[in-house]
């Protein structure tokens, strides 16, 4: 089957072309969609404005300086934006400390909202720098940020993403939920 978009949803897309094979990919087949058995930390999020919802799995392992994030998955359902976000995030996290995951976060925000700093470097965010383009669109920049918000809220870091107080009520975050190893 060809995901290839039609020139409809080329245009619809606004500026740039986000709806491509690998964006479809993580879509139509994510490698991180399921319930890891024993996560070390779940949390869950929601974007009322569309119903978007997520909820994030982890294992971390090591303590301090020498925690590393060993598994990362999500459940859910929303549009395609949120769950290819979902996807590509939690390939972007694995084997990354919690303080490099919180910085993707900042590093993530900053690019959807289209204010990347001169030293930043989008390519360590993997396939998730494809979603660049979205901060040309304004109605869809919620549904890329709703798996990061997540992520930030579930290690306690700083919100880094649209700190807008409209913005941060379309997109709620339910509390962690911490289980014991």
């Amino acid at each position: 089957m060809d995901n290839t978009p039609s020139m409809a949803q080329s245009s619809a897309a606004g500026a740039g072309n986000i709806y491509n094979a690998l964006f479809m990919d993580h879509v139509n087949h994510p490698d991180y969609n399921y319930v890891i058995e024993k996560p070390t930390h779940t949390h869950e999020g929601v974007n009322p404005s569309c119903g978007d919802e997520l909820t994030f799995y982890l294992v971390v392992e090591g303590e301090g300086d020498a925690a590393r994030i060993t598994d990362a998955s999500y459940q859910g359902h929303g549009c395609a934006i949120s769950q290819a976000s979902a996807d590509m995030m939690c390939d972007c996290i694995l084997d990354k400390t919690p303080a490099q995951a919180g910085d993707m976060c900042g590093l993530f925000g900053r690019m959807i909202r289209g204010e990347l700093r001169e030293d930043d470097d989008v390519a360590q965010l993997d396939d998730a720098a494809l979603l660049k383009d979205i901060s040309h669109m304004p109605a869809r920049v919620k549904c890329a940020e709703l798996a990061w918000r997540t992520l930030e809220e579930m290690l306690g870091v700083p919100s880094t993403l649209n700190t807008d107080d409209a913005a941060a009520a379309r997109c709620m975050v339910s509390p962690s939920h911490v289980n014991e190893l």
